[in-house]
């Protein structure tokens, strides 16, 4: 099975006949005080960028949609300067990226985006939200947790599954690696607080393709 197949099955229809609850861009606002919890108890703050995923359509109603999307966005960067910009991955999926220092700020216009595609028939067509976070460095520049030692500045990511309604964390380090030690923690201080993917194959790595974030 290829990388596209099993991001398909991850987070696509095979994901939806899966799920245990229905997804909610209500679940979106989650992250309004989960990302408290990051900062306080986990050390981790807000990397000022997160994403939408979605797949596209090749319909005129639907570039209608993006097209309002990037309205919205961009009424909304004026009040609150949160920034938008539509990427295309090498899968081609398709990414709304935003990009704020204020995190709540960034999960306001996420939901705007997402629920904009809903309101508009375009639900099914969404796969995704990404949270960025960073690890903050420690007074020698790392930290050390439960059996693994972090750098200052290392990435993860909480993912919203829209197809299973549900979180899950992503801690990626080179060369495709992840840090279970980090996603493990992440899962049992958030769990309760965020409605957690129980079935850990749908962890699905979202890896970069040429940049820092997945999106990229």
């Amino acid at each position: 099975m290829g990388i596209l197949d099993s991001l398909r099955q991850a987070l696509g229809m095979s994901a939806e006949a899966d799920a245990t609850r229905p997804a909610s861009p209500e679940d979106l606002f989650g992250m309004s005080t989960a990302y408290m919890t990051m900062e306080a108890d986990l050390g981790y703050d807000p990397a000022g960028a997160a994403a939408l995923c979605f797949a596209g359509v090749d319909s005129t109603d639907f570039e209608r949609t993006e097209r309002e999307v990037e309205r919205i966005l961009e009424a909304g960067e004026v009040e609150t300067g949160t920034t938008a910009r539509f990427e295309t991955d090498s899968h081609g999926y398709q990414w709304v990226v935003l990009e704020d220092t204020d995190f709540e700020d960034l999960v306001t216009s996420i939901h705007f985006a997402a629920d904009t595609f809903i309101e508009e028939g375009f639900g099914d067509r969404l796969l995704a939200a990404v949270f960025a976070f960073e690890k903050r460095a420690g007074p020698s520049g790392r930290r050390t947790g439960d059996g693994a030692t972090v750098e200052g500045g290392t990435p993860v990511y909480w993912i919203y599954s829209f197809r299973r309604g549900a979180y899950y964390p992503f801690a990626p380090r080179p060369g495709h690696e992840r840090d279970s030690g980090a996603e493990f923690k992440l899962q049992s201080v958030l769990d309760g607080e965020l409605t957690v993917e129980e079935e850990k194959e749908y962890w699905y790595p979202l890896w970069p393709d040429r940049g820092r974030h997945p999106w990229e």
